[in-house]
């Protein structure tokens, strides 16, 4: 028989001790906030210290935020003595200690909390007895105990259960209460580590990646305040849904952006068969060869005058030194070192005749007219833009540097059909800024971060998994997706391609098919796309069987659907094919709504959402409008398919004039 105790079956003044707890907890976090904004920077020194410190300040103000709807602690540990540590452990979503520094609270993510999510009666870790607590807002109203110790079998949790299915509105929120054991070994892998989680529909791979980044941020603070942590999502629709929930785990300094938004926001029209000759890793052997190319090969040598004497480097000498420097640096320290290698020679003569020239004198060589007249002549400087230009303008210049790996279809197609005037006017495609990326890089170095978040990777083309690698090749990745909801023309098949290309071929891959938060009954109806979709994966499995949360109607009217769906609690998002949601967005003209669009940071309780842009979303109420239209609209449209009907987690109703798809039927 499962063992657990649950309120209000308990004795009120354990419940009211518990209250308490909070109470007293939630006064030492203010002190905690209230001791932290009295500190002043002024005793820093100087204007730039003063200037960091009061930023570290007001982070830490900001870190130390309480949010008063939202659970303080969430657990509580009972354990065996025998260490240093107290008996009792409160663990929540920061550490709170009171004027004596007695901690109230422990941080979910330090060490000792790991029992809370990891200890069975199998092997309880230390741990006698693990308590749950049931929440109403910011009100503790309930908990929930789990003897650890007896070896008695724990049955499921009735708290744990109504957290995970709770009806929200908003943005998406943490799951630290709720972290499953499979989710804790991926959150608490090693910094060092770079992990790619493939996670079916409502496996919370997204909220692992994000509480990863807050654990490492935890564990390895100063390190990753140096060399910082980044999110990288599809969308800036997706990053305004789950903005909230590292700053509610206290990281309020964490970058989150969009693939657009890091290598530049660049949306000339392109056709996409256009974008995924670009998007190949082929490009990259193509764009090395464009920039080398434009190294001429060195005709004269070196003529510096000064005074009466004039100095001499061979032509032969020119040619040694840029062959020597050629392909083993990048472009631009390149071309600085051409102009200090030649200086260099010039000094040699001097001290030949007997002179003794430093540094300066060396520094002064290299930026003389002779030598800036010679290094420009050879080794010009660039731009990637120019270099760009010059290769999808240029068809002679293009199969030169494409050689034998691109096709001379595949040259014909990358060539605009009419050239812009310069470089300086040309418009750039989403594909061309990764190229320029890539050229960037291959002039200077592009600096790496401690640690990216790749959420929805399995979109992202092999030039842009190499643009992605490079700002954490000193570093580490999350990478997150589900190859079943590939719906780019360049979507890959295989998580070790994505490793490859990102440069972390030493990643571990992990998958996660026990979904929490889609119902069971919805999941097996969208899986009946996987056969079409992703044959390799496993149809995903839900703890949630959900009957009747999933309805079928032919001829069924949106705005009648919506009012049903408003007449329950939690968030409602319509997601039609884009071509329809101004028509459905009339049809609700007589209910409060709004359209999401790609910058939107809408917050209504019912959304028109293109299908699209439903990626990474989810609403508690999904109402998916003409399932045939989606597919029609994209090559790889029963993909998107398979995305819009995962975005629910309590009801999903089709709605249908058009026969459904041949999975479906």
């Amino acid at each position: 028989m499962p063992a657990h105790q649950l309120a209000p079956d308990i004795p009120a003044d354990v419940l009211a001790s518990e209250q308490a707890h909070l109470a007293a907890s939630r006064a030492a976090l203010a002190a905690m906030r209230a001791h932290a904004q009295s500190l002043s920077a002024d005793a820093a020194g100087d204007w730039v210290s003063q200037q960091i410190l009061q930023s570290l300040l007001d982070q830490r103000v900001a870190a130390l935020a309480d949010h008063p709807d939202t659970p303080l602690f969430f657990g509580r540990l009972d354990r065996e003595s025998g260490d240093d540590l107290p008996g009792t452990i409160y663990v929540g979503r920061r550490h709170v200690h009171d004027g004596h520094s007695k901690p109230l609270v422990i941080d979910w993510r330090a060490p000792v909390s790991r029992a809370f999510y990891q200890a069975s009666p199998a092997s309880p870790m230390g741990v006698v007895r693990r308590r749950r607590f049931g929440y109403h807002g910011g009100a503790l109203t309930a908990y929930e105990d789990e003897p650890l110790a007896e070896g008695v079998e724990i049955g499921p949790s009735k708290i744990l259960t109504e957290e995970i299915e709770r009806p929200r509105t908003g943005p998406m929120r943490d799951i630290v209460a709720t972290i499953q054991p499979d989710q804790d070994e991926i959150v608490r892998s090693a910094l060092a580590q770079t992990v790619c989680v493939q996670g079916a529909p409502g496996t919370g791979k997204t909220a692992v990646g994000l509480h990863r980044a807050a654990y490492l941020l935890f564990t390895h603070r100063e390190r990753l305040a140096r060399s910082g942590v980044m999110i990288v999502g599809p969308n800036r629709a997706f990053l305004s849904y789950i903005s909230s929930v590292l700053p509610a785990l206290g990281e309020v300094k964490v970058d989150q952006t969009t693939v657009a938004g890091l290598l530049g926001d660049h949306a000339a029209p392109e056709d996409p068969a256009v974008a995924a000759v670009k998007g190949d890793a082929r490009m990259a052997a193509v764009l090395e060869r464009a920039l080398w190319l434009h190294i001429v090969k060195p005709e004269e040598g070196l003529v510096f005058t000064k005074g009466a004497y004039r100095y001499r480097v061979a032509d032969y000498e020119v040619r040694e030194i840029v062959a020597s420097l050629r392909g083993t640096t990048r472009y631009l320290p390149g071309r600085a070192a051409l102009a200090q290698r030649l200086a260099h020679m010039v000094l040699v003569r001097m001290e030949q005749r007997g002179e003794s020239p430093d540094d300066r004198v060396q520094d002064a060589v290299a930026r003389s007219k002779p030598v800036k007249q010679l290094v420009e002549a050879v080794w010009p400087k660039l731009t990637p833009e120019q270099v760009l230009y010059r290769l999808l303008s240029d068809p002679e210049f293009l199969a030169k540097a494409s050689k034998s790996d691109l096709s001379p279809d595949e040259q014909e197609m990358l060539i605009w059909r009419k050239p812009y005037r310069s470089w300086k006017s040309a418009k750039w495609s989403a594909a061309d800024a990764t190229l320029l990326d890539e050229l960037r890089d291959l002039m200077e170095r592009t600096p790496s971060l401690g640690h990216l978040v790749v959420d929805e990777a399995q979109d992202l083309s092999e030039m842009q998994l190499r643009a992605l690698g490079r700002r954490c090749r000193n570093g580490s990745a999350t990478v997150l997706g589900d190859l079943a909801q590939g719906t780019t023309p360049w979507s890959t098949s295989s998580w070790e391609s994505v490793l490859e290309h990102l440069g972390q071929r030493e990643g571990e891959v992990t998958e996660l098919t026990l979904g929490f938060r889609v119902p069971r009954e919805i999941l097996d109806y969208a899986a009946r796309l996987l056969p079409s979709i992703a044959p390799g994966l496993a149809a995903p499995r839900s703890l949630r069987p959900g009957v009747g949360s999933l309805t079928v109607r032919q001829g069924g009217a949106v705005a009648e659907a919506a009012v049903e769906a408003l007449s329950k609690e939690g968030s409602i998002g319509v997601i039609a094919p884009d071509a329809m949601v101004g028509e459905i967005s009339r049809s609700l003209a007589g209910l409060p709504h709004a359209v999401l669009d790609p910058d939107s940071t809408e917050d209504h309780r019912l959304l028109v959402i293109p299908a699209t842009l439903a990626k990474g979303l989810e609403y508690d109420h999904v109402i998916v409008v003409e399932p045939a239209d989606i597919v029609a609209a994209e090559p790889r449209g029963l993909a998107r398919l398979y995305v819009v009907l995962t975005r629910a987690v309590t009801s999903l109703t089709v709605l249908h004039h058009k026969a459904l798809p041949a999975q479906l039927a």
